[in-house]
C-alpha cells in the first residue's frame, strides 16, 4: 500500500483504488470538505503526475472522460482550490510523492487500464438529500426532485413565480459555471422541451452565482443530479433524433406528458413576457416554437 499524508489531505492506494481524504487545514476549500472522502477505482484513472516547485508541488490525477459526474457537470471549470483530484505536496515529501506516482502507474500498466472514455459513471457522485444556499437562491435535491427557492436578492419577476420543483424525469441536462471576473456564474437545469437562452438572473430553472464562498457548493447539487441522469455516452447513442428523423411534412405528435410540459412552458413564457424579461419578438418566436411541437 502506498500513502502520502499532507496538510492538504491524505491519498492512499491499495492496488485497486485510491482513497482521497481532504485535510483539516484552514486552506482546504469548503467544497472539498463537504465532498468528503472519495474512493476512485483504478479503472477510472487515465493517469497521474507530480509537478514540483521550489517550496511545494502538486499531485494530479487525470480521470477518464465520463467516469465522474462531478467533472462532467462542472465541465473542467473547478479551479485548483476546489479540485478534489489535486493534492499540494511539500517539497520535503517529493520522494514519497514520486513513489506514490510509480505505484499507481505500475498498477495501470499491469491491469492494462485504457485511458479512453467510459460509457458509465465509475464514481457515485455526492450523496442525497442535499441542499445548498448561494447566490440568489437555494437548490435542494432528494434524488427524485429538485427544489429551487428564492431569497430577497432574487430578481423580482423570477421571485414572483415562487419556489419551483423540477422532477428528475423532466431534466435533460445540468451545468455549473463559476463566477469569473465581471461575469456571474450559475447552476442551471435544462428542462425537457423547454430550452432557453434566458440569462440565469431571469431563468426560473437557474440559480445565479456571484462569486461568494459558498458558490462552489452548488457543484455538489449539479453532480448529484448528473449522476442520476443517463450517461452522456449512452444518451448520445440512443438519441431519438438519430433513431427517428423527423420530416417537416410528417411531424411527430406529442405524448400526453409532453403536451402537459409544453402547456407549462407556454405559461412560463407568458409570465416572462408580462414581467418584461422577454420582448414581444422573443415571446412570439418562443411561443411559435412551442406551438409547433404541440
Amino acid at each position: 500500500m502506498a500513502e502520502i499524508i499532507q496538510k492538504d489531505g491524505t491519498w492512499a492506494f491499495d492496488g485497486n483504488a485510491l482513497r482521497l481524504t481532504p485535510g483539516r487545514d484552514k486552506n482546504v476549500s469548503l467544497l472539498r470538505k463537504e465532498l468528503g472522502e472519495l474512493v476512485v477505482p483504478l479503472g477510472a484513472l487515465a493517469g497521474i503526475s507530480l509537478e514540483q516547485g521550489k517550496k511545494s508541488g502538486r499531485l494530479r490525477l487525470r480521470l477518464r472522460d465520463g467516469a465522474d459526474p462531478l467533472l462532467h457537470a462542472t465541465g473542467g471549470r473547478l479551479t485548483e482550490p476546489h479540485d478534489p483530484y489535486q493534492l499540494i505536496v511539500e517539497s520535503d515529501r517529493y520522494g514519497v510523492a514520486e513513489y506514490f506516482v510509480d505505484e499507481v502507474r505500475s498498477a495501470l500498466l499491469l491491469d492494462q487500464v485504457p485511458a479512453g472514455p467510459v460509457d458509465a459513471y465509475l464514481l457515485p457522485g455526492p450523496s442525497v438529500p442535499l441542499s445548498v444556499s448561494a447566490g440568489d437562491g437555494t437548490a435542494g435535491f432528494d434524488g427524485e426532485r429538485i427544489r429551487l427557492e428564492w431569497n430577497w436578492k432574487t430578481e423580482d419577476a423570477k421571485a414572483a413565480a415562487g419556489a419551483r420543483t423540477l422532477a428528475l424525469a423532466d431534466i435533460t441536462g445540468v451545468e455549473w459555471h463559476p463566477a469569473a471576473g465581471l461575469e456571474n456564474g450559475h447552476l442551471r437545469f435544462t428542462v425537457r422541451h423547454a430550452p432557453t437562452k434566458t440569462p440565469p438572473k431571469y431563468d426560473p430553472n437557474a440559480v445565479e452565482l456571484w462569486g461568494f464562498k459558498k458558490d462552489p457548493l452548488m457543484a455538489l447539487v449539479a453532480a448529484a443530479v448528473q449522476a442520476r441522469l443517463p450517461h452522456p455516452a449512452r444518451a448520445a447513442a440512443t438519441d431519438p433524433a438519430d433513431a427517428r428523423p423527423e420530416s417537416p411534412s410528417a411531424p411527430v405528435a406529442a405524448s400526453e406528458d409532453d403536451h402537459d410540459a409544453l402547456l407549462r412552458r407556454l405559461r412560463e413564457l407568458g409570465e416572462l413576457h408580462r414581467s418584461g424579461v422577454l420582448t414581444d419578438e422573443e415571446f412570439a418566436l418562443a411561443k411559435q416554437a412551442v406551438l409547433k411541437r404541440m
